[in-house]
């Protein structure tokens, strides 16, 4: 079947990956395989933006791609690298930012966030880092770019940068991406509060052994007006039936929103339940994650392969851009 065309996605080095990348993106990833050619990139240089020390940068990439390929990105069909192996990417970031105001970028939301974050770190690489997400993602020449509505103002600033640069040089190198709109459920964390988060320390780790799963449920909020053991619970607002809705049977999630709103079933037991079907559902992947971990060579090895494949397509874009620009 042909392909409707390449899409281009990437994720910062995070390490091993949690409930909320889960279902955010890497089954996203797997699922794009089916329809397009697919380039999925570990952007490490955009990690120095924000990072203090790197010295976790190396095991968190292998770490990452150890869980992509484990939930099914194929290496065989798609391209899965490490950005800082496809040195074109620092030549494009450079040209484009030859094109953008500078005021452009100090006024993006995303910006303007991350400097409240981090005032100590306000860095060059951080300011530009719209940029350099721009020339991850044209360099490859991709049609579509999957993002979530958060994201939309990145895609539409990497749609502005290449009508600037095709203007700026009279030429139509550089491709528009399309944005695919993924509706990504808002993963909270065993908090119940804020969104899952490494940093927060309240998500549940995809490789992590049943009985750490079934410790960190164990200790997911649920309904916060619910006290004692008989008293009937609203599911609605609870984070676990929330779980339950994605990794329960219907018949499952049924008795559960029934039973709690009656104080048929008490908040232990609805998490006991939840327990058993993520660990259920996570065993085939956390299989082949022990297995693909017998050899991590395999898995440096498919990152080389995939940035040797990546640079072919990235020399070529940039020897037409450099034409372009008119460069001797």
């Amino acid at each position: 079947m042909a392909k409707k065309g390449r899409v281009f996605s990437g994720a910062r080095p995070t390490g091993r990956q949690h409930l909320g990348n889960y279902l955010g993106a890497m089954l996203n990833y797997v699922a794009l395989q089916e329809d397009y050619d697919c380039i999925y990139c570990i952007v490490d240089v955009h990690a120095l933006t924000t990072l203090d020390t790197t010295q976790d940068l190396r095991q968190n990439t292998y770490e990452m791609a150890l869980d992509w390929l484990a939930v099914g990105i194929r290496p065989e069909e798609s391209i899965v690298f490490v950005q800082s192996h496809v040195p074109q990417v620092m030549e494009l970031h450079t040209y484009l930012s030859m094109v953008t105001p500078l005021g452009k970028l100090t006024d993006l939301p995303t910006f303007k966030e991350k400097a409240r974050e981090q005032p100590h770190n306000v860095n060059y690489g951080l300011v530009g880092y719209p940029v350099l997400m721009t020339a991850d993602i044209v360099l490859y020449k991709a049609d579509v770019v999957p993002v979530g509505v958060d994201q939309a103002p990145h895609l539409e600033f990497a749609r502005e940068t290449v009508r600037s640069f095709n203007y700026r040089y009279n030429t139509q190198v550089l491709i528009e991406p399309q944005m695919k709109v993924t509706h990504v459920p808002k993963v909270i964390g065993i908090d119940g509060q804020q969104k899952m988060s490494k940093s927060l320390n309240n998500h549940i780790e995809l490789a992590a052994t049943p009985e750490e799963t079934r410790q960190r449920v164990m200790q997911m909020v649920t309904d916060p007006q619910r006290i004692r053991r008989s008293d009937p619970g609203n599911p609605d607002v609870c984070n676990v039936f929330s779980m339950h809705k994605i990794f329960s049977s219907p018949e499952q999630v049924k008795m559960v929103n029934t039973e709690c709103r009656r104080a048929g079933i008490g908040c232990v037991d609805c998490k006991k339940l939840f327990a058993e079907n993520l660990n259920n559902h996570l065993q085939p992947f956390r299989q082949r994650r022990e297995e693909i971990a017998k050899n991590p060579d395999e898995v440096w090895d498919v990152l080389r392969d995939g940035a040797r494949r990546a640079r072919q397509i990235a020399e070529a874009t940039m020897v037409e851009v450099r034409q372009a620009i008119g460069l001797p």
